[in-house]
């Protein structure tokens, strides 16, 4: 078990309550809002931990910043090729597909994020009005 910590609970909360999954550096620059003297390091350190622990989910997109989830129940993401938005998608998870993946590696297979991309409805609507 964890010892307390407010600033590693102040980030939670920040996650909890952001649905736009947040990068290390948007956590950071909201938690020192209530927390002046925290360092980027700690904010690291303690998104680490807590994605570790299985308190929040790492998503990892492939451009470089890794983005944080609150939510880890299993569910999938999409990610707009044009302004780098990622969001959830409202959609049920394909039930079965761990164990349809376990037929095709020998490993062991712990769980899977998945995530669409495209255009998202806002650079949809700019690219419409441009036209």
């Amino acid at each position: 078990m964890l010892k307390y910590s407010r600033q590693r609970e102040s980030i939670k909360e920040f996650l909890m309550n952001s649905h736009d999954h947040p990068t290390a550096d948007t956590v950071y620059s909201a938690i020192r809002v209530q927390y002046p003297n925290i360092s980027l390091g700690t904010v690291y350190r303690n998104l680490s931990l807590l994605s570790s622990t299985g308190e929040i989910r790492r998503i990892t997109c492939g451009d470089g910043a890794d983005r944080f989830d609150a939510d880890t129940h299993p569910h999938y993401h999409f990610r707009c090729d044009r302004c780098g938005s990622l969001e959830d998608l409202p959609m049920e998870p394909i039930g079965g597909l761990e164990e349809l993946a376990k037929n095709f590696y020998q490993g062991r297979i712990s769980g899977h994020q998945t995530f669409f991309h495209g255009i998202c409805p806002k650079c949809l609507k700019k690219e419409q009005e441009k036209a």
